[in-house]
Order: C-alpha cells, then sequence, then structure tokens
C-alpha cells in the first residue's frame, strides 16, 4: 500500500492549495491512502490575520464550529473521490505551551477532535509541550480512533525518559498510537530531511525493535505546495517499510 497521511491545506496557515488540487496530485502519484491533516489553530481560528491581530482577545468562541465544517468539508471531498483513493480526515496538533505566545496554537481543553479518522501530534519532545511527555495520556485526551506521533525521534525520546524502546513501542501498538516517518523534502522546509527518519531506514536494530513491537509506522511528506510534492519519494519510503516487514496505519 501507498499511503501518505501528513498533507495540508489552504485551511493551514502555512498551506497554500484546495483539498482537490492536492488530493488529485497524490491521485496522479499512484497513492492509494492519503490523510489531510491541517493544522488544528489554523483550522480553528480561520484567518490568519484574526490570529495574529496584536488586541489578542479570546478568537476560540466558535473553535468547535470551525472543527466541524473543516471536517465536513474533508468528508466531501472523501466521498467525491472514493472511486480513486481512500482519503482520511485528519488534524494536526500543536501542543506547544508557554503561558504566552503559544498558548492560543493548542487545541482548547474542551475541544472534541473525536470524529476525525486520525489526529498527528506535534512537538511531543519540546520541553514546553502541553503533553509534558506523556503520549499516552494526550492520545487518551484527543480522542481519535488512531493517533499518530509526528516530527519526533522517537528513539531518542525514550531514551530520555529512561524507559525500553520495545516497551514503550509495544504500548503505542497496543493503544493505536502511530509513529510517522516524515520525509519532506520540499521548499516550505528548505528541502531540509528529518534526521530521525534517515536513521531509522539504516538502523536494522532499530527496525527490529519496532517491527517486533507490532506499532505501525506511517509515511507523510508534510506538503504545503501541490508543486513540491514528490509521490515517487512517499511510494519509495513506503516500499521500504513493506521490505522489513513493518506495518503501516490502516492497512489491513
Amino acid at each position: 500500500m501507498y499511503q501518505d497521511l501528513h498533507a495540508h491545506t489552504y485551511y493551514s496557515f502555512c498551506g497554500k492549495d484546495t483539498p482537490e488540487a492536492i488530493v488529485e496530485a497524490a491521485i496522479a502519484g499512484g497513492l492509494d491512502l492519503f490523510g489531510i491533516t491541517d493544522h488544528n489553530y489554523g483550522v480553528g481560528y480561520q484567518r490568519i490575520t484574526s490570529f495574529q491581530h496584536p488586541s489578542g482577545g479570546d478568537l476560540s468562541q466558535n473553535y468547535e464550529r470551525t472543527l466541524r465544517r473543516y471536517f465536513d468539508h474533508i468528508n466531501l471531498i472523501k466521498e467525491k473521490y472514493a472511486d480513486r483513493i481512500r482519503v482520511l480526515r485528519g488534524i494536526e496538533l500543536c501542543t506547544l505551551c508557554d503561558g504566552q505566545r503559544y498558548d492560543r496554537y493548542n487545541l482548547p481543553d474542551n475541544a472534541d477532535i473525536s470524529f476525525f479518522d486520525f489526529c498527528l501530534i506535534e512537538n511531543l519532545d519540546n520541553g514546553i509541550s502541553m503533553t509534558g511527555g506523556d503520549l499516552f495520556a494526550y492520545a487518551k485526551r484527543c480522542g481519535t480512533p488512531t493517533v499518530g506521533v509526528a516530527h519526533t525521534d522517537l528513539f531518542a525520546f525514550i531514551q530520555k525518559r529512561g524507559e525500553d524502546p520495545l516497551d514503550y513501542f509495544k504500548r503505542m501498538a497496543e493503544q493505536n498510537i502511530f509513529w510517522e516517518m516524515n520525509v519532506s523534502y520540499d521548499s516550505i522546509h528548505s528541502y531540509r530531511e528529518h534526521g530521525y527518519m534517515l536513521r531509522f531506514f539504516e538502523d536494522e536494530a532499530q527496525q527490529d525493535i519496532v517491527r517486533r513491537s507490532g506499532v505501525r509506522v506511517s509515511v507523510g511528506f508534510d506538503g504545503h505546495r501541490v508543486e513540491d510534492y514528490l509521490p515517487d519519494r512517499i511510494k519509495g519510503y513506503c516500499q521500504k517499510l513493506t521490505d522489513a516487514g513493518i506495518r503501516m496505519p490502516f492497512e489491513d
């Protein structure tokens, strides 16, 4: 299976394209499964001009409504292309929390996202993450059927916590939490590759631990510009996972 579980549209402040445009790029590239995962704050606050306004203020009053509206739009996209590709309705969650600037990036405590197919948690390993490093508690708070960890060197994170990697990944598998291999290579990321991803595909010992744990591993391009999209890169890394005997999320 060829899948990309990390993609942004114009719903994200940093995104540019319509949902249709990115789905059609995935179809043209021969993908089987495509997850749209716009940033929660881009969805929730709608307009970057309001979000960045110096007067601040409470902009979260209609957060729930905008989440539902976004979901409904992606659901229409899912139905529109159902005979050509499987589209999943996802959302990416910022967890930075510093008591000042970053707080408004977070998902409000009372915001329900359980109706999404999955969510991606970012900033897990950041010192100011509101998760406090507790992936399992925050995943439970999210309530989505499946949860992914994005942009994170989990082996380094687990070692820092003094935990056993095999046991940790087994817990992830048991709670339906997957690990994303971010394979972005595009202009918005200055063509920078993630070191943890490159190491993983070179390190047979890491692959063996992941394989034995049963945790699922995804591939995500983290696309923001359709003209930068590299579906062959996605398919190549999906094949690497298959060849290593590592199962991907939503794979039978």
